[in-house]
C-alpha cells in the first residue's frame, strides 16, 4: 500500500491566490477545481479524498500535484498538451449555466433545480451541479434578512456591541428578552419510541393546553440564565421580572439590561421603577435587529432541545420543562462570545443598503 503524499508547501502570496480563484465565479471551471484541489493537498488531504470531493480521479489530482511543485503558478491556466480529461463542455455553456442561475427564473417556479436548468440548456443534472458547487452556487436555498430603518441604528449598534466587548466594572451585563406565547402542545397519539433501524416518531397534529410567557436574562460573562414563567406579556409582568432581576443580582453590582423597543419596556409605571432603582441601566437595541441580542440564540436552543418534541399535557408540564432546561444549563453554564465589531457591522450593512438600492433602481 502506497504511502499518502504529504502536504503541499505553498507560498502565502500563493495561497491568497488559489483561495481568490477557488470562489471565483467567472474563472474556468478546471481552474476552480484545480485552485480547490490544492488548497486541500496543501491542507494534507489525500489525494483520493480530494478527486472524491470534486469529481475528479486521483491521476488527475497527483498530477496537479507534482504540476504545482515544478512550476507553481507560472503555468497555472495551461493543459499540457495529450495530458488529462478532454474539456466536453463549452467555456459558453458554463457562462450560460451561470448568468441563467443568477438573472432568471424557470416559467412558473421562484428558483432553478439541477434539472430544470438541465433541460434548458441541454447538459445532464450532474453537469448544472458540479458547475454550481465549484462557484459556490445554491439556487434552493435562500436566507432571510432585514435592514434596520432605525434613524439612531448606528449609535445602539454602538452601544450594545460596546457592552459586549468591553463590559463596565463593578457591573453584570444582561441580555433580556421575552419568549412569548410558548404552547403546551400535547399530541393526539402516544409516540413511538426509537429502534434500530427507525427514529422516534410523533404525530403531525396536537392538542393546545394553553401557553406561557418566558422572561429571560442572560449573563454575557458567565452564560447563566435568569428565568421566570408568567402568564402574559405586559408591562405588570415585565415589572415582576426586574423585582426578580433585583433580587438575584449582588446589590453592590449595576445592572446593564440588553432589551428590544417593545412599548412594555419604556410603560411609564416601569420607568417609575427605574427612577428609584437607579443601579438598573437600559440599552436598546435597534429596530429589527434582535440578532444583536444574545438571548436569542439561548431561545434557540431552548427550542430546539426542550421544547419542538416535547409533550406537554398542561401549562404547568410545560412550566416545568422549561425550568428543568433551565437548571441544567446554570449547572454548567457557557458565555456565548461576540466577536462582531461594530465598524464590521455597520460595513455590512452599508453593503446591503448599496445593493438594496441597486435592486430598487431595476
Amino acid at each position: 500500500m502506497s504511502k499518502p503524499a504529504v502536504a503541499l508547501v505553498i507560498s502565502e502570496g500563493q495561497r491568497e491566490v488559489l483561495e481568490r480563484l477557488s470562489v471565483s465565479r467567472t474563472a474556468p471551471l478546471r481552474e476552480v477545481q484545480r485552485a480547490r484541489a490544492l488548497l486541500l493537498a496543501a491542507d494534507g488531504v489525500a489525494n483520493t479524498l480530494i478527486a472524491d470531493r470534486l469529481g475528479l480521479t486521483p491521476v488527475t489530482v497527483r498530477s496537479w500535484r507534482r504540476r504545482f511543485e515544478t512550476h507553481g503558478l507560472v503555468k497555472f491556466g495551461k493543459v499540457e498538451a495529450g495530458r488529462g480529461r478532454k474539456a466536453t463542455i463549452p467555456q459558453e455553456v458554463i457562462d450560460e449555466i451561470v448568468d441563467l442561475t443568477q438573472h432568471s427564473r424557470p416559467d412558473g417556479q421562484t428558483h432553478w433545480s439541477t434539472r430544470t436548468m438541465a433541460d434548458k440548456v441541454g447538459v445532464s443534472k450532474d453537469t448544472v451541479q458540479r458547475v454550481w458547487s465549484a462557484r459556490g452556487l445554491k439556487p434552493h436555498l435562500v436566507t432571510t434578512f432585514k435592514l434596520s430603518n432605525d434613524p439612531r441604528f448606528e449609535e445602539k449598534l454602538i452601544d450594545v456591541v460596546g457592552l459586549y466587548h468591553d463590559p463596565p466594572e463593578n457591573a453584570i451585563v444582561l441580555c433580556m428578552d421575552e419568549k412569548s406565547s410558548v404552547q403546551a402542545l400535547d399530541r393526539t397519539q402516544p409516540s413511538l419510541p426509537m429502534v434500530k433501524g427507525r427514529a422516534s416518531t410523533m404525530t403531525h397534529d396536537y392538542k393546545r393546553h394553553g401557553t406561557t410567557t418566558l422572561f429571560a436574562a442572560l449573563d454575557v460573562l458567565t452564560g447563566e440564565v435568569i428565568g421566570s414563567c408568567l402568564p402574559r406579556h405586559r408591562h405588570s409582568e415585565f415589572l415582576k421580572f426586574l423585582k426578580v432581576i433585583d433580587t438575584e443580582v449582588p446589590a453592590g453590582l449595576d445592572v446593564h439590561l440588553i432589551l428590544d423597543n417593545y412599548a412594555t419596556h419604556k410603560h411609564p409605571t416601569v420607568l417609575a421603577w427605574l427612577d428609584k432603582h437607579p443601579r438598573f441601566h437600559l440599552h436598546f437595541t435597534p429596530t429589527s435587529s434582535s440578532w444583536l441580542n444574545l438571548v436569542e440564540r439561548w431561545f434557540r436552543e431552548l427550542t430546539d432541545k426542550a421544547l419542538r418534541r416535547g409533550v406537554f399535557h398542561s401549562v404547568p408540564d410545560l412550566i416545568a420543562a422549561i425550568q428543568d432546561y433551565l437548571n441544567a444549563h446554570n449547572d454548567n453554564p457557557k458565555p456565548l462570545i461576540w466577536t462582531a465589531t461594530a465598524d464590521d457591522i455597520l460595513a455590512k450593512v452599508a453593503r446591503g443598503r448599496v445593493a438594496l438600492e441597486a435592486v430598487n433602481q431595476n
